[in-house]
Order: C-alpha cells, then sequence, then structure tokens
C-alpha cells in the first residue's frame, strides 16, 4: 500500500481526463488496488475487497 508521503507526490496528478463520466471510485484505493495486483501477479478478479471492484481497476 502507499504510504501517505508516497501518496502526497501523486495526489496533484490528474488521473481521469475530461469528458469522463460515472461515479469514480477513491483514486487512492484504486492505486492500491493496481499495485497490489502488480506485486502479488495475482488475477485481477481476487483483488482484495479492500480495494475498488476488479472492473474498476
Amino acid at each position: 500500500m502507499s504510504t501517505d508521503a508516497a501518496w502526497a507526490r501523486i495526489d496533484p496528478l490528474p488521473l481521469a481526463g475530461p469528458g469522463r463520466c460515472g461515479r469514480w471510485h477513491d483514486h487512492r484505493q484504486a492505486i492500491n488496488g493496481i499495485v497490489w495486483k502488480i506485486r502479488t501477479g495475482a488475477d485481477w478478479l481476487v483483488v482484495p475487497e479492500r480495494s475498488c471492484p476488479w472492473q474498476t481497476l
């Protein structure tokens, strides 16, 4: 999981382009889920529940 210091560095970066619609999950949750997936090499379908749904990641 990302630390508060790491998140402070990436928080200001735009994560969604203009014209995107729909409800976005918490960006920190989504990034933590993606990092977990990459670090573990697990399938997308088994992303932990504390993260966003796998379809969002």
